[in-house]
């Protein structure tokens, strides 16, 4: 099991549901390469595109996001992202865990419209994102 004990993650998830906030996305990564422990590695205010610039191909980590598009000319939706992140560079050991780690990080950050499982920096590209949001959404009344 992973550790998430650290209670700024707690702290930062509820920054970036916070409409009061301009924290829009939340990074955590392992304390070390062989530990469980995940913490806070950063918070940002410039959406999936300073996200995207910030992941390590070494690692694997864990983001949320939330991403505000329109949806048609008269609204604007914002919803909510977990990313999980494995770099091309990342161990073996680490990536045999990431799917029951994955799933202790989903207890925490709970409240998300879609998974995106990224392996390079192009799986984080906004347009593909956004347009799995609006299939998610439901309604959508440009033909999407």
């Amino acid at each position: 099991m992973a550790e998430l004990s650290d209670p700024k993650i707690a702290e930062a998830y509820e920054d970036v549901r916070s409409d009061k906030t301009d924290t829009n996305w939340l990074l955590i990564d392992y304390e070390s390469d062989r530990s469980e422990r995940l913490q806070l590695t950063q918070t940002g205010t410039g959406g999936l595109t300073e996200l995207r610039e910030v992941l390590d191909d070494s690692k694997a980590s864990y983001a949320y996001a939330r991403v505000q598009y329109s949806n048609d000319k008269e609204s604007t939706r914002e919803k909510f992202v977990l990313i999980v992140w494995i770099g091309s560079q990342c161990k073996v050991m680490r990536k045999a865990k990431i799917s029951v780690h994955a799933a202790d990080v989903k207890a925490v950050l709970r409240v998300y419209s879609i998974e995106v499982a990224a392996r390079e920096k192009d799986d984080m590209n906004e347009e593909p994102i956004i347009l799995r949001l609006r299939k998610a959404g439901g309604a959508s009344y440009d033909g999407i």
